[in-house]
């Protein structure tokens, strides 16, 4: 890459001349150039350029106050755009080249054609009469029906002041971009960007009506609100900041039942749960419960008392001192981890939004649909690690939703009719370009529940580009390997886990999916985790029966396809079973650091903290092939029999967070922990309790508080999302300290 210069512009500029304000044609091709290699102010002095040949390189998006007035043909072919927006300072442009830009969608192509009012050219071919149709018809359209939103909810505040105006214009732009619907679908995202615009200008003319507006095709572009949805659909129950609902008030006992026959993943427990509700027996959560085999001691044999009491007085001597190493070990782990964490203050946490995106037939009126699963968007540069998006995916009932945290908006929305999906999962793939270009990374998303079938999906351009069976049963969990972005594990409801390499995609979304591994389960599988350090080597799986660990390793010493278990791990609390109570399924896994493990089991109301290299390095029973966890520490949650709330890590600021049946997020600064605090035995505390936000619903009441099925927080834990039972999807925010 070279770096543009005055030598260079001259050198590659026509005609030949020792002056910038002479070129009329520029040729930047090929040179690999990013977008921060063009320089505004020297490019800017260009003021009689008129052709401009930029293909065939790294750009993203042009500067923004590039000002060029003679510009009338550019080629920005075989490039990386992602957003076209920064063009709009190129007024005078009448032809444009945009092949091979795999993230310029149709939207896109329409954005430019309102952005550059004497665009006539693109890609070739003559857009002038679709061009027209836009800037004046459809804009047109636009206009009635956002004045229509106005006249019936808004009026201007009395008396005018600038809070009160951000805050009007905040809501009535909000509003209309919900409500007003016009055109294809598969322009969504643009009708929606023109709302926003058209919007903001019919306000300011409200507000200052002898200030004209700059231009019809003027925009305010607020970055990252862009909408699309690959589904024609209805208006989705919007619900504002102040987190007031619209529907009916219904009282947890008057809940409309989900379709618990059609939905396998609470089949089992929860219909178990309403039986316990009813009975004075409480039962357990597995079909079968056995009590644990406890032998009886029996009497000893006299001995001399002298001999006896030395030698339990040594035993207790041996425990004793033992226990305290043990406890010495377990809070230096903890204190290392405490010291490596970027967060030494628990933060504080405020909701935000709360939605209902996944309703059937979007219907504010649905507050049944369950929602299980939430995932944020990993960022590419970070190796499909996660980091710095507040981009989040949630799925329940028949559709999938990409959600800005900040804005509360539904940015893309999928839906698949006749399924439920039960999870889903991020990663990172090679996107191949052709014609000898390099390839680059790209988000995808994979889901899938009742069906047994993986959707795969490129949320950035809108394209669902594949499926493939995983099992002829539902799928009950996800997981990709991030270190591979492309092997991906699938947990079904026929007890099976498999692995599949998806591969990558090309531009034409070709893709290949490969069957790795299959790893038969005694039980369901309900989570999966990969250890930090060695994701493609080991396995661990929570069950309806218990923790289960697999090898995983593919390679010469392991060529066989199918593979069975290389350890059980156990815990304490399964030593208090009985007939009444098993304590064996484990609803709740995930990794806090790279060794201690987060799990929870159905019923106990605990949730242990253990150390997974110690508990690996332990040698199987030769019986049953079980280890014993090594409990670090113990932290108190919530007493419910309700089953499959799901604990959530965030190991960057060293937080736990674990939901319950009430609407509550029990949060568990790690921090916070001191290192004698799990030698009493107790179990700790949770750092804070966020109470539920008991929105409004106007005219009609408080809603209930729901259980809490799922939480995800971003690796900065600026966000906080929550996925209830009841169709809502609670967006809490951190604020940041004064």
């Amino acid at each position: 890459m070279e770096k543009i210069t005055e030598k260079l512009l001259l050198e590659r500029g026509s005609p030949k001349t020792n002056k910038l304000e002479q070129i009329k044609t520029l040729n930047l091709s090929k040179l690999g150039l990013k977008s921060q290699d063009l320089p505004v102010r020297l490019l800017s002095r260009l003021r009689y350029l008129e052709r401009w040949d930029l293909s065939g390189n790294r750009l993203q998006e042009l500067p923004k106050n590039l000002e060029l007035p003679a510009l009338r043909y550019l080629d920005l072919s075989d490039n990386q755009l992602e957003d076209v927006t920064a063009l709009e300072s190129l007024s005078n442009l009448e032809e444009l080249k945009m092949e091979d830009n795999l993230y310029i969608t149709v939207s896109d192509n329409y954005k430019l054609m309102v952005l550059l009012p004497k665009l006539r050219i693109h890609n070739g071919k003559d857009v002038s009469t679709t061009a027209n149709h836009l800037r004046y018809v459809y804009t047109q359209n636009l206009r009635t029906r956002i004045i229509a939103v106005w006249e019936k909810s808004f009026c201007l505040p009395d008396p005018i002041t600038a809070e009160k105006m951000s805050a009007l214009e905040k809501n009535f732009v909000n509003t209309a971009r919900q409500q007003v619907k016009f055109g294809p679908s598969s322009v969504s995202d643009f009708t929606k960007w023109r709302v926003e615009n058209i919007a903001k200008e019919y306000l300011r003319s409200l507000s200052d009506p002898k200030k004209e507006p700059e231009s019809k095709e003027s925009t305010d572009v607020k970055e990252n609100c862009v909408v699309l949805t690959p589904i024609k659909r209805k208006q989705t129950a919007p619900v504002d900041t102040s987190i007031r609902l619209t529907p009916r008030k219904i009282l947890r006992t008057d809940l409309p039942a989900s379709p618990v026959e059609a939905s396998p993943r609470k089949s089992s427990l929860r219909k178990l749960q309403t039986l316990t509700q009813t009975s004075a027996v409480r039962m357990s959560p597995r079909k079968i419960s056995q009590p644990p085999s406890t032998p009886t001691r029996g009497q000893t044999r006299p001995e001399t008392p002298r001999r006896g009491a030395a030698k339990v007085r040594q035993t207790k001597e041996d425990d004793g001192a033992q226990k305290k190493q043990k406890n010495r070990t377990d809070a230096d782990m903890l204190s290392t981890m405490n010291s490596s964490s970027k967060t030494q203050q628990p933060v504080c946490l405020k909701p935000l939004h709360v939605l209902q995106c996944h309703s059937k037939q979007d219907s504010s009126e649905d507050f049944s649909t369950q929602l299980w699963a939430c995932a944020f968007q990993p960022m590419p540069d970070f190796n499909g690690m996660g980091g710095g998006s507040r981009l989040v995916a949630t799925c329940g009932g028949d559709s999938l939703c990409v959600i800005d945290c900040e804005t509360g908006l539904v940015m893309k929305k999928y839906k698949v009719p006749g399924e439920e999906f039960f999870s889903l999962a991020w990663s990172t793939v090679l996107m191949s370009r052709g014609g000898g270009a390099s390839a680059q990374h790209c988000s995808v998303l994979a889901a899938g529940g009742k069906r047994g079938l993986v959707k795969l999906i490129h949320p950035r351009n809108n394209v669902a580009y594949g499926e493939f069976r995983a099992s002829r049963k539902a799928l009950s969990v996800l997981r990709f390997n991030h270190h591979q972005g492309s092997f991906l594990f699938t947990g079904s409801y026929d007890n099976k886990i498999v692995m599949w390499d998806i591969g990558g995609v090309d531009s034409q979304y070709n893709y290949k999916v490969v069957q790795l591994l299959v790893l038969d389960i005694s039980a369901t599988p309900l989570h999966i985790c990969l250890p930090p350090t060695s994701p493609s080597s080991h396995l661990l799986t929570a069950c309806e029966d218990g923790l289960h660990c697999y090898n995983t390793q593919l390679g010469t010493n392991n060529t066989t396809k199918k593979r069975s278990e290389e350890m059980e791990i156990t815990f304490p609390i399964y030593k208090k079973e009985d007939n009444y109570h098993d304590y064996h399924t484990i609803d709740g896994l995930s990794f806090l650091t790279d060794d201690i493990v987060a799990s929870k089991n159905y019923m106990h109301g605990s949730i242990y903290l253990w150390s997974w290299s110690r508990t690996k390095a332990q040698r199987p029973d030769k019986k049953d092939g079980t280890v014993c966890a090594v409990v670090l520490a113990e932290l108190q949650w919530a007493n419910t029999e309700i089953p499959y709330l799901a604990l959530n890590t965030c190991p960057g600021q060293a937080y736990i967070v674990c939901g319950d049946d009430k609407g509550r997020l029990w949060t568990y600064h790690v921090n916070d922990l001191q290192k004698n605090s799990f030698q009493t035995g107790k179990p700790i505390l949770p750092t804070e309790v966020l109470e539920w936000p008991t929105p409004v619903r106007k005219g009609l009441g408080q809603v209930k508080g729901p259980c809490i099925n799922s939480v995800a927080m971003d690796p900065e834990l600026h966000y906080l999302v929550a996925l209830s039972d009841k169709n809502m999807v609670i967006v809490w925010k951190r604020e940041t300290s004064s």
